[in-house]
């Protein structure tokens, strides 16, 4: 298991969200779990390209950033449901205002992304 070698900055608020939201797909986890997407197989089925384990990894930590929680129903196959906790909840209007803001830059952004792609190694064919 990954043990953390650094103890993280806490200095100031966006330290603290980098900290609680750092992971590709955590804010994408968020927002399907509040658009009621609950079980860890429509979180899949919404992120493809995650690998279970990942996903299951990000979403251990959304729950003990107290953002998320897990409910396990006793039935086999067992049945597992997240659900925003209400620091959660808070979180949703700022996430939609960065994809706002993604939205409205979109064609920027993705010019500006593309450029870095195709000039590092990444893109070498």
């Amino acid at each position: 298991m990954y043990e953390r070698k650094i103890i993280p900055t806490l200095n100031c608020g966006l330290d603290i969200i980098g900290e609680v939201l750092f992971g590709k797909w955590k804010i994408r986890l968020l927002w399907f779990i509040n658009e009621g997407h609950k079980r860890p197989s429509e979180l899949q089925r919404k992120i493809p390209d995650a690998s279970r384990r990942v996903l299951n990894i990000q979403l251990n930590e959304l729950e003990r950033h107290e953002l998320v929680t897990r409910k396990i129903y006793p039935v086999v196959p067992p049945k597992v449901e997240y659900n925003l906790t209400e620091l959660g909840k808070t979180l949703i209007p700022v996430l939609a205002a960065l994809g706002q803001w993604g939205d409205a830059n979109e064609e920027r952004l993705r010019d500006v992304i593309l450029k870095q792609l195709v000039s590092s190694d990444l893109y070498d064919t």
